[in-house]
């Protein structure tokens, strides 16, 4: 079938995207679903610094590519062998799919699925295949979603049935910026109550942590960014103090107010820099956690006495430590419940054509979440 999409050609296209227009909305033939597989029609769709890190280079993955992970969508088709999924179930896409059966998978950590992995980097499905089509040519998928299109082939481990009342842009998050803030929160670091928390950089995936935190009940919630208006958007959320982290003193000025140090921090940044802020923002026997994803050229440099001789611990956190099939639908439980604001992150609705402009405006760090929504 013929569909509409936003093609990535070329890696590291300079800004601003709205003029140099490194995604390109074409016409691409799309195969039927193969076995295991969905056709979904795509409702909505976040934009997230996953996809502008390939489009800058910062995340390399093979080109052609059709971008896009944060999605939402409906079952239009199913391909043979397919056990999960009916025509007309509503589901939320996941960016790594899980096999079930290799070692990550068999011990309840699905984020580090090896043949899951493999195909992510490969640029292809569950399977292998590619179901994209330019001219004759194949194109690659990203993540498993190729979300960036009014429709996709998708494996069947990459999507998670959702409530039918649930509005697609607002479903859309759950399957990235809720999924991975909240996460880490609830299943890297398993936060206790009355403890001290502090997120450094509050994009989607940082103010997501940041409403797990409270819901979590931390005692003490920072929030540390450069952008005021996030940092006031932080304390709507559940925030009990902003800190710019552009200020010279800012590490000091959180020690003091912490009496040491937080108990847990978590670096949503995607920044070096930012993970070593919270690295020196977390108290003695603390954890600092990191969901950020930085180039693969930076380093950290730490103090091994400290992990010793303070029992700090440094974790990562990938795909929020989760097991999508059980805690997307606990998430969105929360949500109903009013104790996860999710509609807050939405900034911004685009059509498709407007997405250059779209990943001008996340560079910029303007707004939270924009999503694509079609139809």
């Amino acid at each position: 079938m013929k569909i509409k999409a936003a093609v990535l050609r070329e890696i590291g296209r300079k800004g601003p995207y709205a003029q140099t227009r490194p995604l390109e909305i074409t016409e691409l033939e799309l195969d039927p679903p193969g076995r295991g597989e969905l056709l979904l029609g795509m409702r909505a769709v976040g934009l997230c610094h996953s996809d502008l890190s390939v489009i800058d280079g910062n995340r390399p993955r093979p080109v052609p590519m059709v971008l896009g992970h944060e999605a939402a969508g409906e079952v239009l088709q199913v391909g043979e062998g397919v056990t999960q999924f009916a025509l007309g179930d509503h589901v939320v896409t996941t960016f790594v799919p899980t096999c079930g059966h290799c070692s990550p998978c068999m011990h309840g950590r699905p984020g580090l699925c090896e043949p899951g992995f493999m195909a992510n980097s490969a640029g292809t499905l569950l399977s292998g295949a590619r179901r994209l089509h330019d001219t004759g040519s194949v194109v690659n998928h990203m993540i498993g979603v190729a979300g960036f299109a009014d429709h996709a082939v998708v494996a069947q481990e990459s999507c998670v049935r959702i409530d039918r009342e649930l509005p697609f842009d607002e479903a859309a998050l759950f399957g990235c910026a809720i999924i991975s803030g909240v996460g880490a929160v609830v299943n890297t670091a398993q936060v206790t109550p009355g403890s001290t928390v502090a997120v450094v950089g509050l994009g989607g995936v940082g103010l997501a942590a940041i409403m797990g935190a409270k819901r979590a009940g931390a005692a003490s919630l920072l929030a540390v960014d450069l952008s005021e208006a996030k940092l006031e958007l932080a304390g709507e959320l559940g925030a009990t103090e902003g800190f710019n982290a552009g200020e010279s003193d800012v590490v000091d000025r959180i020690r003091a107010a912490t009496f040491g140090g937080v108990d847990y921090a978590f670096e949503m940044a995607g920044s070096a820099k930012a993970l070593e802020l919270a690295w020196r923002i977390t108290r003695r026997g603390g954890m600092t956690v990191t969901a950020g994803l930085p180039h693969a050229d930076a380093r950290l440099s730490i103090s091994p006495t400290q992990l010793t001789a303070e029992e700090r611990t440094l974790k990562g956190s990938y795909l929020g430590s989760c097991i999508p099939a059980r805690d997307i639908p606990r998430y969105i439980e929360w949500y109903r419940r009013g104790e996860l604001p999710v509609q807050r992150l939405l900034s911004e609705r685009l059509a498709l054509e407007d997405i250059n402009a779209g990943f001008d405006r996340l560079a910029s760090g303007a707004g939270v979440r924009q999503v694509i929504v079609f139809g």
